[in-house]
């Protein structure tokens, strides 16, 4: 079953010449069945990128999605045409309103680590988002930066500056090969990494929290808050082949001191094309968490946010 977008989204011709089952607001309201309601709050500066990366990834699974791009009320982004946000992202507050439910939400990163979060321009708003996806959310993905910061408001877990920028595609150990999240994953995998700041095993664990993959290198990857029905990832298996080496070119462009990406190029040499090694896990990853909403979200999106119990007699996704 394909995703539903907008037909003058741009990653609506991206995900059809990739090959990705796409479908229109016209050919959608024609099936007799409900669609999965998926929203991304996408709080990263090149929009349209992040846009296609994560619907990709949520398109590529076998139900049909119903795609909604929100951003923060007040921030205005300097990186993407205002027309581009006015015809397609709905401001929180909007959101907020009209009492809607999802039945999940992606939270990017931003590009913001070295900022102390209540120091964050739009943090008031953005705790409200947080409390908002306890009642009209079913099941939340926190990514990057949008993890730590899930994970900092719900459970007091710091962040850590780094002494130097963990950059490159590192090996992860996969802790809980049982999880409906990692079904299909291999024991180890790598994975895109991309930041100054990171979150301490220990400090996770003794929020009461479940480690599902981790690294000796970068620590934690790949978090379960069941109690707030919700994931935390502080990698980026959605980036694209050539993410990390924009990320590079831009900072030795600029002149900033930044590492070649660790096991990135072949022989870690810049003049070489990346290899994908993440694709099948990022492809993975996503499609078990939309698989585990439709198993447990409600049918009556109004039940959205209350306790219930799936078929299998197990509370929350």
């Amino acid at each position: 079953m394909p995703i539903k977008l907008p037909s003058d989204l741009p990653a609506y011709d991206v995900l059809t010449n990739e090959g990705v089952m796409v479908m229109d607001e016209d050919s959608a309201g024609r099936q007799d069945i409900r669609p999965l309601r998926i929203a991304l709050l996408n709080l990263m500066p090149k929009k349209i990128q992040t846009e296609n990366q994560f619907a990709r990834l949520i398109g590529a699974t076998p139900l049909q999605i119903e795609f909604s791009l929100i951003r923060m009320s007040e921030h205005q982004t300097k990186n993407t045409a205002a027309d581009h946000m006015e015809n397609f992202y709905r401001p929180f507050a909007e959101v907020e309103a009209t009492g809607e439910k999802f039945d999940g939400l992606v939270i990017t990163g931003a590009p913001i680590e070295h900022l102390p979060f209540a120091e964050v321009t739009y943090w008031d708003e953005l705790t409200r988002v947080f409390d908002w996806t306890q009642t009209h959310v079913h099941s939340t993905f926190g990514v990057c930066w949008g993890g730590m910061a899930m994970i900092n408001y719900f459970h007091g877990v710091p962040k850590h500056i780094l002494d130097a920028k963990a950059f490159g595609c590192v090996r992860h150990q996969n802790l809980a090969p049982a999880s409906p999240y990692l079904r299909g994953f291999s024991d180890d995998m790598v994975m895109p990494v991309s930041r100054w700041t990171e979150m301490r095993r220990d400090e996770v664990e003794a929020a009461g929290l479940r480690v599902l993959i981790d690294s000796p290198e970068t620590g934690p990857a790949l978090v379960e808050d069941p109690g707030h029905r919700a994931l935390y990832i502080f990698n980026h298996l959605e980036y694209d082949s050539g993410t990390l080496k924009e990320e590079y070119d831009r900072d030795v462009e600029a002149g900033k001191p930044i590492n070649v990406p660790a096991n990135y190029y072949p022989d870690d040499d810049p003049t070489k094309t990346p290899q994908n090694r993440w694709r099948s896990h990022a492809h993975l990853l996503y499609g078990n968490w939309i698989n585990e909403i439709y198993q447990t979200t409600a049918f009556d999106m109004r039940r959205i946010g209350l306790e219930s119990t799936d078929w299998r007699g197990r509370k929350g996704p």
